[in-house]
């Protein structure tokens, strides 16, 4: 720890007057600089709180070279764009909870952290507080037995006025992300302890709630259901008081925290924890301390700068995705969604520049015939029911980091994808430098006829005049093949696509396609998409797909030089702990995967990846993207962690030995 962190604070709203108060009854902390959008806000908080320096900006204050942490204390909308840039200044970070508007700018807000290398934690303060310490070792002991029941409330009465941040749509107001994410973050808290781990994620979140005119919740009620049956009931209010309290009931009794949220006060003091046991007279737990409630964080940040994040039980990256992921799920069950959430309205980056690649870039690039732009060897594919919000922010992280080729089809999400596909490419102002990958006529509409019309529908749904690469879905060996050529020759010709292909398409039928097309002398499939990984497909994930693992289809792609777009390149999570032969929970794993020789090589990635330190999907990855014929593996990254370790796949080679060996056939 240092003797001395010089802290900018950033923003002089009320929570940042109480941090600036405490700083000087913390162990390590100093305040230097001050950062507001006015100077004369500056110069009067730098003035009431003593620190040197008062910037008239934000960018100011993050250029100033003496500070080296930064507290953000602005309105939620404000956190992301403001995390990140302390990030790429070199600025260690405590920013105010909720981190972000939601769990995808948390993401990016994490992932900026790791790249510069800075501290970055969720302002949690009490779960700093030495009350809450002593909350988790009764729980632990297992004075009141088995955990049952949890309840947890925070709400206050505050004025009605649309102006406010607290229920101004524009400031991410509403009770949910303001004050729900404390009660979320303790019920996770109390049953990951009660299971013997730092947090548990909750299996339900089923919530209700009054939403006001601005179109957000004046007060709100939700249930979490956890493993084992281990119920949560949370309630929050921005303009009602409630109890503000935390009570955790076990088999043997229940615990009362008074004051679970301001613990011993501001500027310190006592609290108690009743324990309540069956049949027992009630016993308090009195909590002393002279620490002050928002100083306690400024030390923990100061003590773990090295490991980049708080030790547990302060906000861990982790544990503030899950937090973040849970309070997602209480508004999507109250239907709130912030007007800037909307896919119109989604016109910005996280960090509010120009979406850019990023130098350098890792990408590696291959080309198509037919396709006038260099093609990124990783596609991202989008094939999940996307929110607008993790949608645009996988998208924009994908392009910065050199992706350029995006797969989408008619079908996925009901249409949704292509919809929100379709929003984010023209927000972004991209169409021109992004190659489209497009599918239809998926079973039971894989008909000639239907080529056309889901076509149209597609590029309605994108906002684009045409893809640049065609795929169908699927296949129907009944018509004959000709009659598929003919129909994707005239959307060629009528500019809707650039070329075509097939997806789950035979190696017979591809050259059949081939062979009718030359014999008129028109363009012929270009492409397959097929699946294709280091394990071998067992049994299909869904009806009517297919692979091109084996010999035949290796062999002609080799041959042809036809270039292959896989799809489940990484076999849908094969190669990471959630398979395993004694890990049997999920279906689509077990059906698809299963069986002795994937096992095998499943061992020997794993192998493979502890030789050269790195993770066995990248050995997996690594393998589909060096083959001796081209490849563009498609990928379905939820996370932005999860795209970041695609592209660590780019920078291992594999020799033609270790290939051979993955392959059980060395």
């Amino acid at each position: 720890m240092p003797s001395t962190l010089n802290w900018g604070i950033l923003a002089t709203g009320g929570i940042a007057e109480h941090f600036a108060k405490a700083l000087p009854h913390t162990e390590t902390g100093q305040l230097v600089a001050v950062g507001s959008r006015t100077q004369k806000s500056a110069d009067r908080f730098a003035a009431r709180h003593g620190a040197v320096r008062a910037h008239g900006s934000y960018d100011a204050l993050l250029a100033d070279p003496q500070v080296e942490a930064v507290y953000i204390a602005t309105p939620h909308p404000g956190h992301a764009e403001w995390t990140i840039k302390a990030a790429e200044a070199g600025k260690h970070i405590l920013c105010e909870k909720p981190i972000g508007m939601n769990h995808a700018e948390a993401m990016v807000m994490i992932e900026a952290a790791r790249r510069h290398d800075v501290f970055l934690m969720e302002a949690f303060m009490y779960r700093c507080h030495p009350q809450t310490a002593k909350l988790i070792e009764l729980v632990k002991q297992g004075v009141i037995g088995d955990i049952r029941l949890i309840r947890a409330s925070f709400g206050f009465k505050a004025p009605k006025d649309e102006r406010s941040r607290l229920i101004n749509n524009q400031l991410g107001g509403g009770a949910i992300l303001d004050i729900g994410c404390y009660t979320v973050s303790m019920s996770r808290l109390i049953v990951g302890v009660a299971r013997g781990d730092a947090f548990a994620e909750p299996t339900e979140v089923t919530g209700a709630a009054h939403l006001g005119p601005t179109g957000v919740d004046h007060w709100a009620v939700a249930t979490l259901t956890f493993p084992g049956d281990v119920l949560a009931q949370v309630s929050v209010a921005v303009t009602v008081a409630l109890d503000n309290l935390v009570e955790i009931v076990g088999s043997q009794g229940r615990l009362v925290v008074e004051k679970p949220w301001m613990c011993s006060g501001i500027e310190g003091g006592r609290s108690r924890i009743m324990v309540k046991r069956n049949n027992e007279s009630e016993r308090v737990v009195e909590i002393k301390t002279d620490q002050w409630l928002y100083g306690v964080e400024a030390d923990v940040v100061a003590a773990h700068l090295d490991q980049g994040q708080a030790a547990w039980p302060a906000m861990t990256w982790a544990d503030t995705l899950g937090n973040m992921a849970t309070v997602d799920r209480w508004r999507a069950s109250i239907g709130l969604e912030y007007e800037q959430e909307k896919p119109v309205n989604y016109t910005f980056t996280s960090h509010r520049r120009p979406l850019a690649v990023r130098e350098p870039v890792s990408m590696k690039y291959g080309s198509i015939k037919g396709i006038d732009k260099r093609m990124s060897r990783i596609v991202l594919g989008t094939s999940f029911a996307w929110t607008m919000p993790r949608l645009a922010v996988i998208f924009d992280d994908y392009f910065e980091r050199g992706g350029n080729v995006y797969d989408t089809a008619f079908v996925y999400a009901g249409g949704s994808a292509e919809k929100l596909l379709g929003h984010w490419l023209v927000n972004r102002g991209v169409r021109d430098q992004v190659v489209l990958i497009g599918k239809g006529a998926h079973t039971p509409h894989c008909r000639p006829e239907a080529v056309a019309k889901q076509l149209a529908i597609s590029l309605d749904r994108l906002q684009t005049d045409h893809v640049d690469i065609y795929v169908l879905h699927r296949d129907d060996p009944q018509v004959p093949v000709g009659e598929f050529v003919d129909v994707l020759y005239e959307q060629q010709v009528a500019g809707r696509l650039h070329v075509y292909g097939g997806s789950n398409w035979t190696i017979d039928r591809m050259v059949a396609a081939n062979e009718y097309a030359s014999s008129r002398g028109i363009p012929g499939f270009t492409v397959l998409s097929n699946n294709f990984s280091l394990a071998r497909m067992v049994r299909g994930p869904w009806e009517g797909v297919r692979a091109a693992s084996d010999d035949n289809s290796r062999a002609w792609l080799t041959e042809t030089q036809t270039p292959l777009l896989p799809w489940s390149s990484q076999a849908q999570g094969f190669f990471t702990d959630r398979a395993g032969p004694e890990k049997k929970d999920d279906l689509s794993l077990v059906r698809s995967w299963y069986g002795p020789d994937n096992f095998e090589r499943r061992r020997r990635a794993f192998e493979l990846a502890s030789e050269k330190g790195v993770e066995p999907t990248n050995i997996a990855l690594a393998y589909v993207l060096q083959q001796p014929f081209p490849t563009f593996a498609v990928v379905g990254p939820l996370l932005i962690s999860e795209t970041a370790s695609c592209f660590e796949a780019l920078k291992l080679a594999l020799t033609p030995d270790e290939i051979a060996w993955l392959d059980l056939k060395g």
